[in-house]
């Protein structure tokens, strides 16, 4: 038997021993989540719960797989009956065990981005859309606005109007392919990313059979990262459970940061509104982080306004004290950057030791110092393994090994035979689906390579599905192709290939290793963990994951917040969330870098640029700060005859206040510039900076 009392602080074995009804665990960052669900899932075993009858869901199966490794050692037992994966994983297996109930008697098929990028390529074809118009908007654009428009369950007018105004003149001509891209899927038998939850909703929703199976079936839910989940990954956790089912949904509405791509921060928020009498565990110590950076922290929640009430607290009360440097420019920051790692990488090894910003533009000038200095570093974003082209490629002719291949990869994978084009392919489908042997048989006979791809073909069908079997023969097959296409980086693709034979090899069913391509890829080549290199990381890839040292940089106004976020203050939360969750990731040292100007491109100029609203917040007692001198070096900031930093002068008046101007009229208070101006939208006439002398507060 576990000795949970031992194992456990007294919140997490709260939260694991409360068993029965819903329940809500906010877990700060660094406080044992983990560790918190994996107990959870070994009590559950051994109070007698059937693995059978628990769901774990996740947003990556690899933290799934690691979750229930790790209860099936403290239970000494396999606990690979328990369903666990990501929500488009059990969605994907849902469907497929009830296709037919929706009337897909013969199955369908999984797209990735780039299929669907396909489909509405040809729709704009053939609808002859912008043609010749170098405004009209990219594919990948159409079908981004497509995707957010249903994860955040809005119309594609008003999505287009408040997250990419300048396309407003093409909503009519987007919401027609919109419309054509439904029916081509319809009529293709596939599915896209987002129908896996929109079609598991209707499966549960308009069938009471198949839901009250699958009641019958996962009696014990858990709900990792749940500030993460969209309005419908909400809405099929409270079919699944029934308001008064055994539901644990772990989260911090701290750390919600994915409202770009649906994520709704409300989901957690009103988890005890929409699951009346849930129970609310709040997991405060931190195990990762020194209280001098756990200080800064809750300072930075301290101003947010709809929030979950906590204080992260840790053992390790003392250490470094966070630092704020202010270089003269973001190029200068470059170097004053390097500085810090080289000082840094005396007490700690390069991969421990990571900078992050908010996009991947800002790394940019550190990377050109750290070629100069021949510094090994890796940069955690980038094209997505399976979006590879050559890797598409291999998957594409993999897929032609089922009975029934779908028309997207039969495309791809006769594109790469010379002379054949996308019409020929599509004919030579028909004459496919239509069983015309003929038809396949003449034109063979004239084109050597279909030849040898139809035999591949025949090859591949008495593998019996092996997926083993199947990639390693495409692989054999696509060797010629991949030499002509990608002889400049041959030896790269080739260590790609072999990285997809052995997950190939981890796999007993074709179709479940085809789907998970798509809904679970690998990590992009080049950025798994290297022993000997810096980390360079979006702010959004290194949620999750933690270092001894970590800089922020560019914490300016329009880097951090991002400019269009300073429009909305609800996204304003959310990039204050941001910063939450960059500093959170720090165990030892934060460095916070503040430039007084960027280079702007287009001028080629450096223009003067104000600190992040964020920074101008944070209680000056709480960081040490350090200015460059005009002899480029770094010096305290001027300090009061009583020894203490000078604090920085404030404005009382809160940001998302509402004022009055005599020629702008009424406003929303954006954010307060210390000491006395403001950032106010006003509608009609857009943002303004005002002299608060000019404004009429309102109380």
């Amino acid at each position: 038997m576990i000795d949970y009392q031992q194992s456990l602080n007294p919140a997490q074995l709260e939260a694991v021993t409360f068993t029965h009804g819903p329940v809500l665990v906010i877990a700060g960052a660094g406080s044992g989540k983990t560790r918190t669900i994996v107990f959870r899932l070994a009590y559950l075993v051994e109070k007698g719960v059937v693995p059978e009858n628990m769901l774990l869901l996740t947003f990556t199966r690899k933290a799934a797989n690691e979750m229930l490794s790790r209860a099936a050692a403290l239970v000494g037992r396999e606990l690979g009956s328990v369903s666990g994966g990501t929500f488009h994983g059990f969605c994907f297996l849902l469907l497929r065990k009830f296709a037919g109930v929706l009337g897909y008697n013969n199955g369908f098929q999984v797209m990735d981005s780039g299929d669907s990028e396909d489909i509405i390529r040809g729709i704009r074809s053939e609808l002859r859309l912008g043609k010749g118009d170098r405004s009209f908007p990219r594919n990948r654009t159409i079908l981004s606005l497509i995707s957010k428009s249903r994860n955040k369950e809005v119309s594609l007018e008003k999505l287009i109007e408040k997250d990419a105004f300048h396309l407003r003149e093409y909503t009519e001509d987007i919401d027609r392919v919109k419309n054509a891209y439904f029916m081509e899927k319809q009529r293709l038998s596939l599915l896209d990313y987002d129908d896996l939850l929109f079609f598991t909703e209707r499966l549960l929703s308009e069938n009471r059979e198949v839901l009250e199976f699958v009641r019958s079936v996962y009696r014990y839910i858990m709900v990792d990262e749940y500030q993460d989940t969209n309005l419908v990954q909400a809405r099929l956790a409270g079919l699944i459970a029934s308001r008064e089912g055994n539901i644990m949904v772990v989260g911090d509405d701290a750390q919600s940061i994915y409202g770009f791509r649906g994520a709704d921060v409300g989901n957690i928020l009103d988890f005890p509104g929409l699951f009346p009498g849930a129970h609310i565990v709040r997991l405060e110590e931190n195990y990762r982080s020194t209280q001098p950076i756990l200080d800064l922290t809750n300072n930075i929640l301290a101003h947010m306004d709809a929030k979950f009430e906590k204080k992260l607290y840790s053992s390790r009360t003392e250490g470094i004290m966070p630092e704020l440097i202010r270089p003269a420019s973001d190029m200068s920051q470059a170097k004053m950057v390097m500085s810090r790692i080289i000082e840094l990488n005396t007490e700690y090894p390069l991969h421990e030791i990571a900078v992050l910003f908010r996009a991947g533009y800002h790394s940019y000038p550190l990377e050109v110092e750290l070629n100069k200095a021949s510094v090994p570093y890796q940069k955690f974003g980038g094209i997505k393994f399976s979006e590879a082209a050559h890797i598409k490629d291999v998957l594409s002719l993999t897929r032609l090994a089922g009975g029934s291949p779908d028309f997207l990869s039969w495309k791809r994978a006769l594109g790469l035979l010379p002379g054949v084009g996308p019409k020929t392919a599509e004919k030579l489908f028909k004459a496919y689906e239509l069983g015309d042997h003929q038809q396949l048989i003449n034109f063979a006979g004239k084109h050597k390579e279909f030849a040898e791809l139809r035999d591949l073909m025949t090859s591949l069908s008495e593998f019996g599905g092996n997926p083993s079997l199947v990639v390693s023969s495409v692989i054999s097959f696509y060797g010629p192709y991949l030499e002509k296409q990608h002889a400049e980086d041959l030896p790269r693709r080739l260590g790609g290939l072999e990285q997809l034979e052995q997950i190939a090899a981890g796999y007993d069913e074709l179709d479940i290793f085809l789907a998970d391509m798509v809904l679970e890829p690998p990590d992009a080549l080049g950025y798994s963990a290297r022993e000997d290199a810096l980390v360079l990381s979006t702010i959004h890839s290194a949620k999750g994951l933690e270092w001894p040292a970590v800089m922020i940089i560019d914490l300016v106004e329009d880097r951090l917040p991002s400019r269009h976020a300073l429009l909305d203050p609800s996204e304003m939360d959310e990039e204050r969330r941001l910063l939450y969750v960059a500093c959170t990731r720090a165990r030892d040292y934060l460095g916070l870098f503040v430039p007084c100007c960027v280079h702007h491109r287009a001028s080629g100029f450096h223009q003067p640029v104000s600190q992040s609203p964020f920074i101008s917040e944070l209680s000056s007692n709480l960081f040490k700060e350090l200015r460059e001198t005009t002899l480029g070096r770094l010096k305290p900031r001027k300090e009061s005859p009583s020894g203490g930093h000078v604090p920085h002068q404030r404005s009382s008046v809160a940001a998302s206040a509402y004022c009055r101007h005599k020629l702008f009229g009424r406003g929303k208070i954006i954010m307060a510039m210390p000491p006395n101006k403001y950032k106010v939208n006003f509608p009609g006439f857009g943002l303004k900076i005002i002299n608060g002398d000019y404004l009429e507060i309102e109380e």
